[in-house]
C-alpha cells in the first residue's frame, strides 16, 4: 500500500527517473540500503523500487506509527518500528531477519537519521551505524545500493520550510533521481560491512547527484 501510494502520488510533486545497474528481478530476501537527506527521500526510493518490481519491508523510526492513517498503513503493510537509543532497539533487526529469512525484500536507512542542514542542496551520505552490517551478517543477505538525489528540493530544513517545499512542488516539478546499483555481498566483520556498504551506496548516490545536476563530490 505504501510503496503504491509513492507511485501514484509522487508525479505530482516533481520528476523522478531510475535508472539501475542489474537486470532481471532481485534475490528474495535482498536488503536495500539508501541515503537519507530528506523526510521526502521514502517517497522517491519506494516508487523507484516498484518501477524493478519490489515491494519492501520498510525499518522506519517509531514515531511515524504515532501518526493518524499513516500509523495504520504502515502496520497494515508489515513495515518494521525502529525504537531508537532505546531498549528495544535491537527488535527492528531480529524483524528484519526475520522477513529476510522469509524471502521478502527489506528496506533499511543506515545513517540512522536526517541531518540538520537546512539547505536544499544534497550531499554525500554520512557515516553509517552498524545494523545494516549485522543484519546481512547474520541473513546472508544481498544488499542492493540505492542513491537518491533531489528529495531535498521537495522538503528540507524546519518544518514550515518543508511544509512551504511540498506545496510548492507542483508548480516547481523539481527533478528527482534514483539508482539502483548491482546487489553486493559484504565482507566478515561489522566494521568492514559497514565501510563496503557505504562505499556502495555512496557511489550509488553520485550517480543519481549528476543525473539532476546536483554537485557529486564527497563520499
Amino acid at each position: 500500500m505504501l510503496t503504491r501510494a509513492a507511485a501514484v502520488l509522487l508525479p505530482l510533486f516533481g520528476r523522478l527517473t531510475v535508472t539501475r545497474e542489474a537486470d532481471g528481478p532481485f534475490a528474495p530476501g535482498s536488503v536495500f540500503v539508501a541515503n537519507h537527506d530528506s523526510p521526502a527521500d521514502p517517497a522517491l526510493v519506494l516508487a523507484a523500487l516498484r518501477t524493478a518490481g519490489v515491494t519492501p519491508v520498510v525499518l522506519a523510526t517509531a514515531g511515524l506509527w504515532r501518526v493518524p492513517l499513516l500509523g495504520r498503513a504502515l502496520s497494515k503493510g508489515g513495515h518494521i518500528p525502529v525504537h531508537r537509543r532505546s531498549a528495544r532497539a535491537a527488535d527492528a533487526l531480529d524483524a528484519a531477519a526475520e522477513a529476510v529469512r522469509s524471502g521478502r525484500h527489506v528496506l533499511i536507512y543506515a545513517e540512522g537519521g536526517l541531518p540538520l542542514r537546512e539547505d536544499a542542496a544534497c550531499a554525500a551520505p554520512r557515516p553509517f551505524r552498524t545494523g545494516l552490517a549485522r543484519l546481512a551478517a547474520a541473513t546472508g543477505a544481498a544488499v542492493v545500493p540505492v542513491g537518491q538525489a533531489g528529495a531535498r528540493r521537495l522538503a528540507s530544513g524546519p518544518a514550515a520550510k518543508q511544509l512551504a517545499g511540498v506545496l510548492t512542488a507542483p508548480v516547481r516539478r523539481p527533478r528527482l533521481h534514483v539508482h539502483i546499483g548491482r546487489p553486493v555481498h559484504l565482507p566478515p566483520g561489522t566494521s568492514a560491512g559497514t565501510e563496503a556498504a557505504h562505499r556502495a551506496v555512496s557511489a550509488a548516490w553520485r550517480q543519481a547527484a549528476r543525473a539532476v545536476g546536483e554537485p557529486s563530490h564527497g563520499g
